[in-house]
């Protein structure tokens, strides 16, 4: 059940994650430090041979001059394939989304309209406020899984006198690895229409929703003004986000990312490193959501719970009704080298992404398991674990 209490749970795993993981790598053999299979996040994807063969080809000019060909092919070809004019390649997505809701927002009193669970509002250090002069208004969907034209007409800041008027609403697809349905976005953007409202798409992991789908990105991406995709989470590279949207607005948004300091000088090795990946490593996520859904329907069949659907490549899991804590499960986890966010609760988020072997995801059923079997839940037997894949969504369990 999506809640204001639950809808802040990334929170409390992130802020665990890091004091784990430093625990974690300091009882690891620094020469198997290689050999940890990492289920925090998809950002833990590693550069790979192969990218660095590449990125010793790149071009190595000036971008801050908008001079560097392996970057302005990058740009080029990300742009054409969300549908826009033109693109702008920088360092992470949390400065793509700032620069995007940046260029949309002109004069305070302003404000932004967003999932109460986004990565804008919850991760990026009050950026809206900061960056923008803009207040950030949260909402909960009311359907538990993602905002609707609905939910933006019941919250939208419209007193001319007192409020801070919402100029921009802006979505993310996909949040908690969960899709936002494309028709819910074009009815999303014709009410936007209607009421002069600009529209930004935090799309970090926009890739792994059209994998999904067979939904092509220029689908999701011409029903906004801005997207912001990222490139180092799922997709592999080393490092880097695109923001993309019209010449205008990209033009306005390279002036501020110089701005914030996000000006780079030689950068096409990264830039070629990130073409690289999404020509390669884009294609897999179909196979690296089908192992997702095996581990999720495995945990299910044990009595572990599912707190959202699995969409894409991500489970969020509550251990309560089987006896241990997520910090139980970890420890026995990192005996074999695999890493989870944990600490003294029941739940937490499991991610996978495209270097993740099934080797370690058949380790972790099997630790699992046997935990099931030692806290006797239900008189649970191993032999009755499913990993049939029967869907492309493997929903919450009924309580």
């Amino acid at each position: 059940m999506l809640t204001a209490s639950n809808a802040r749970i990334n929170k409390k795993l992130f802020s665990s994650l890091f004091t784990f993981k430093q625990r974690f790598f300091a009882s690891t053999v620094r020469t198997q430090q290689s050999l940890v299979v990492d289920l925090t996040s998809d950002t833990a994807t590693q550069p790979t041979d192969d990218m660095f063969d590449i990125m010793k080809l790149a071009s190595r000019s000036d971008d801050v001059f908008a001079e560097d060909k392996s970057t302005n092919q990058l740009e080029s070809y990300v742009a054409k394939l969300l549908g826009h004019e033109a693109a702008l390649f920088c360092v992470s997505g949390s400065m793509t989304n700032q620069l995007g809701l940046r260029v949309l927002l002109t004069q305070p009193p302003h404000s932004v309209l967003c999932d109460a669970r986004s990565h804008i509002y919850n991760y990026e250090c009050g950026g809206i406020a900061y960056h923008s002069q803009a207040s950030a208004l949260p909402v909960l969907p009311s359907n538990r899984h993602h905002l609707t034209v609905k939910d933006i007409a019941n919250n939208l800041m419209t007193d001319p006198i007192c409020s801070p008027l919402t100029k921009v609403v802006s979505l993310e697809n996909t949040l908690n690895g969960t899709i936002m349905p494309l028709d819910e976005i074009e009815r999303v953007r014709q009410f936007c229409k209607r009421n002069e409202l600009k529209m930004h798409l935090d799309g970090a992991r926009l890739w792994n929703a059209s994998q999904a789908t067979g939904i092509p990105l220029k689908e999701y991406g011409r029903h906004f003004d801005t997207v912001s995709i990222c490139l180092s989470k799922g997709v592999g590279a080393p490092i880097g986000s695109i923001l993309v949207g019209s010449a205008e607005h990209i033009g306005r948004a390279r002036h501020i990312r110089k701005l914030m300091g996000g000006g780079w000088r030689q950068s096409g090795s990264l830039a070629a490193a990130a073409h690289h990946c999404i020509q390669t490593v884009v294609p897999t996520m179909s196979t690296t959501h089908r192992l997702t859904r095996q581990l999720a329907y495995a945990l299910q069949s044990m009595g572990i719970q599912l707190t959202l659907p699995c969409e894409t490549n991500m489970i969020f899991i509550d251990t309560s009704q089987v006896g241990f804590t997520i910090d139980t499960l970890a420890k026995e986890l990192a005996k074999e080298n695999i890493l989870i966010a944990s600490d003294s609760g029941h739940q937490t988020r499991l991610v996978l992404h495209y270097q993740i072997p099934k080797t370690s995801i058949d380790t972790f059923i099997q630790i699992t398991s046997k935990l099931v079997e030692q806290h006797q839940y239900l008189n649970f037997n191993r032999n009755d674990i499913s990993t049939t894949v029967d869907s492309k969504v493997a929903y919450p369990s009924k309580k």
